[in-house]
Order: C-alpha cells, then sequence, then structure tokens
C-alpha cells in the first residue's frame, strides 16, 4: 500500500489516490490467485518441475499447455452449405476448342448430324514449354570503294555485349532482390526452369549493367522527395563487406527512396533532404531523425511498445491508462480524413486535457516513473496529426517499406560488395516509388530496364 503525501490533497487529488489504491488491490488479488494457480499445479505434479525449452532439450513450441483435444473424439462440426462458386472464365482466351457429341451418351444413338449447342463451357489453362528465344544477328560488311571496310551497324533492341535481353535482365533482378533467390539458386532456376544458363558472374553483370539507369532514376526520386510536405523515415541494419551499415528509407506521397549508409547519424537524412525543410516530419524517436521538419510526429506504436514493458514490469495504474489514451487518439487517426477541421481540434484538446489529467496520477511503480518521465519529454510530438489529416498517428508506412529488405537481409546474409548494397536500394526505391502510383515491381523494373522510367 502506497502511503499518502504528508500534505493536504485538493479533491481531484483524493480522487486519483483512491483510484490508485483500488487498482493496486484488484493487482494483488490477481497475482494471489496466479500464485494458487502455480500452487495446485505443483501440488498436482508432485513438486516436480516441468521440463522446458529453458531446462531441457526440448523445444521452445512445447513450452505451452498445448491444444486440447476437440470434444467428441475429433469429429468436426459440420459446414453450412454455401452456394458453389468457381474460377471465372477469362475475358479473351487465347483459343476455343468446341467439341461436338458424336453420341447419346444415355441410348448411344447416333447425334453427329444433329443441331447442337453450347451446354458447359470451361477453361483449360497450360504454360507452354519455357525455352529462351535465342537471335542470330549477323551484321554484315564488305570493303568501300576507298579502300576501308565497314560493317552494319546493330538493331536498337539487340546491341552488342550482353547476350541477355531486357526481359531476362528484369526477371532475374525482380527474382534476386523481390524474392530474394541468391546468385547459386537464381543461377541454377535460371537452368532448371528456362533452359537458360547464366553463370553467377553473368548475373552479376547484369545487376552491374544497371548501376548507370537506377542511379539516374534514384536522383529523380529524390529530387521529388525534396518537394513533400511530409516526409516519413526509418531505418535497420544492414551488413555491407562483413561490416554493419544502415539501410534509411524515405518516404513522401510520392515518393519512396532507400539509401544505405554507413552511418546512422542525422546527417544522412540532412544530406538526402539537402536543404528542404518538410512541414512535418514522421519517425521513431531516435535523435538521428529529430529537428528535421517544423513539425514532428513520433509513431505512437513504438510508444505502445514503452508503455507494454511498463505493464510487463508490473505498473498496472499507470500505464494501462496512458495504453488505453493513446489507443483512442489512434483510432481517431485513422479517420481523421472524414473528420472536420473544428472536429480535429476538438478532438486534439480533448487528447491534451486527458493526457495532462493522466499525468497527473501518482505513480509508485519505478516503470511507472519512467515511463511518465519518457511521455512528459515527448507529450508535444504526440497530437500533431490529430490537427493535419495528411499526417498518420504511426509510422507504419516506414515499417512496411522495409520490411522487404529485412527479409532479404536474413535470408541474404548481406552485401559482399557496396555497389551490391547500391543496386538493392535503387531496386527498393523504383519498386516503391512505382507501387504509389499502381505499378508493380516486375512492370517497373522492365520499364527501368527499357529506358522508359519517370517519377512523375
Amino acid at each position: 500500500m502506497i502511503r499518502p503525501p504528508l500534505r493536504p490533497l485538493s479533491d481531484k487529488e483524493k480522487d486519483a489516490l483512491i483510484a490508485e489504491q483500488a487498482d493496486l488491490l484488484r493487482q494483488q488479488g490477481a497475482m494471489i490467485e496466479e500464485l494458487v494457480r502455480r500452487l495446485n499445479d505443483l501440488e498436482r505434479r508432485g513438486g516436480k518441475t516441468r521440463k522446458a525449452s529453458k531446462n531441457s532439450h526440448q523445444p521452445p513450441s512445447s513450452d505451452g499447455p498445448g491444444k486440447p483435444n476437440r470434444p467428441g473424439g475429433g469429429a468436426k462440426k459440420p459446414r453450412p452449405s454455401r452456394p458453389g462458386v468457381s474460377r471465372r472464365l477469362a475475358d479473351d482466351p487465347d483459343r476455343i476448342e468446341r467439341v461436338y457429341a458424336s453420341e447419346c451418351r444415355h441410348c448411344h444413338a447416333d447425334v453427329s448430324r444433329l443441331s447442337q449447342h453450347i451446354r458447359c463451357r470451361y477453361d483449360h489453362i497450360e504454360l507452354p514449354p519455357i525455352r529462351p528465344v535465342v537471335t542470330r544477328v549477323e551484321l554484315m560488311g564488305g570493303r568501300c570503294g576507298c579502300g576501308r571496310r565497314f560493317r552494319a551497324a546493330p538493331p536498337a533492341s539487340m546491341p552488342t555485349g550482353s547476350p541477355f535481353g531486357p526481359g531476362i535482365r528484369s526477371l532475374v533482378t525482380y527474382l534476386h532482390h523481390s524474392h530474394h533467390v541468391s546468385f547459386e539458386r537464381l543461377s541454377r532456376v535460371m537452368g532448371e526452369l528456362f533452359g537458360l544458363k547464366i553463370s553467377e558472374g553473368g548475373l552479376t553483370n547484369i545487376f552491374k549493367g544497371l548501376e548507370g539507369k537506377m542511379a539516374t532514376a534514384c536522383e529523380a526520386i529524390a529530387a521529388q522527395l525534396r518537394t513533400a510536405r511530409v516526409v516519413a523515415s526509418d531505418e535497420t541494419t544492414t551488413r555491407v563487406s562483413g561490416v554493419t551499415q544502415w539501410q534509411w528509407s524515405f518516404t513522401s506521397d510520392k515518393a519512396v527512396l532507400h539509401k544505405i549508409a554507413p552511418s546512422r547519424a542525422k546527417s544522412v537524412p540532412q544530406e538526402v533532404m539537402a536543404g528542404h525543410y518538410p512541414d512535418v516530419w514522421i519517425s521513431d524517436r531516435y535523435a538521428g531523425q529529430q529537428e528535421l521538419a517544423k513539425n514532428h510526429q513520433v509513431c505512437l506504436a513504438h510508444v505502445l511498445r514503452d508503455v507494454q514493458y511498463a505493464i510487463d514490469r508490473g505498473d498496472m495504474v499507470f500505464a494501462p491508462k496512458i495504453r488505453d489514451h493513446l489507443r483512442w487518439c489512434i483510432r481517431v487517426g485513422h479517420r481523421s480524413g472524414d473528420l472536420k477541421d473544428g472536429t480535429l481540434r476538438a478532438y486534439a484538446a480533448k487528447a491534451d486535457d486527458k493526457l495532462d489529467t493522466i499525468l497527473a496520477i501518482p505513480t509508485a511503480h519505478p516503470a511507472g516513473a519512467s515511463l511518465k518521465k519518457q511521455i512528459k519529454a515527448w507529450r508535444t510530438k504526440f497530437f500533431v496529426f490529430m490537427t493535419d489529416p495528411r499526417v498518420p498517428p504511426t509510422n507504419n508506412v516506414s515499417e512496411r517499406e522495409i520490411r522487404p529488405s529485412v527479409i532479404f537481409r536474413k535470408v541474404t546474409n548481406g552485401f559482399r560488395s557496396q555497389w551490391g548494397a547500391d543496386i538493392h536500394a535503387g531496386y527498393r526505391s523504383i519498386t516503391g516509388t512505382a507501387r504509389l502510383r499502381g505499378l508493380m515491381p516486375y512492370a517497373a523494373i522492365r520499364v527501368l530496364v527499357d529506358g522508359n522510367f519517370t517519377v512523375a
């Protein structure tokens, strides 16, 4: 039980203290019930300690109580009937094959000369044999009357150099960076599935050949990003040549830019923005992403994780109230586009007043006191989204944008060279920006390979 302060209390402080005492009593009652349950379990097992993954060779999946058997000996409850659904027929089939009946399946009479109409139709779908199309280009030439040799120019669509066309280059780039297929497996896929032999060195040459086009495209994306009024950012670690670096993502409503840099400092976003100062910056509370815009919205999802940590440590008075309040604010933010400006301002004032009330609650638990200190330091950056419909309450857009690269890192263990890291950052920038315009990754890379990629 917490001893009240040795000074006269206001009615508001008395009510808060009584509510806190009631919450503590409920918490202690729940702890007593849990201890009694554990004691009963030990008595049923004869006081023996249960083996788990932490004290035996058993896997972590066996730590839980396990799924109970379904009542009735495993018999499933019959599913209610529902109307059948079949695959929709293709709008433009490649060919139509009409099959006429030759005899009646009931009396076996000849019906081949009778009038027949469509009684059933369905699609049969199959892939054709996959094989590369090889075009031998022969450049003719001879000797001119001037005594010098001449030769025809190569076709623009089939230049000299790499024998692989834009379709192959787009496909291997897409498989490697979107589906995380390693060089070795990618070489096998091309050979076993497409009948095309490409060595790992050949794949390397294909990727390096895209460096120039990707750099030009990323410059255009960065220029578009520097016109944005709202920018969200995030960063994660990656490995380049055995050294830890950081992959940054910068997202606006029209552009997505990834950059892999050896530094996690604020100088990286400052270099990317090149002096541009947006209206709002959205990020977590890392110092390297602060003071980059006129206003800053911190990710409330990250704050909720800290709140949950305080609850897990035992604070059942202050942290749960903060959790419930922030969840309410996030729900308001998700429908801010449908609310009027006056309504948003009223919600913002209500959110701020409610936070003042919660912060006035005395905190006895160390985890709650630490959480309160953090919230007081960051509260001015909590509710920017409640007065600006362009701003989301969380940084989920950056989390989603950087997640594929995290999977790529876990599958491939990073990059063996800096140019490989730059190619991946360029790929993620181009496909992320194209997705904002409704273009899928493979189509975006094919446009880039063909030399037609634009940001606008």
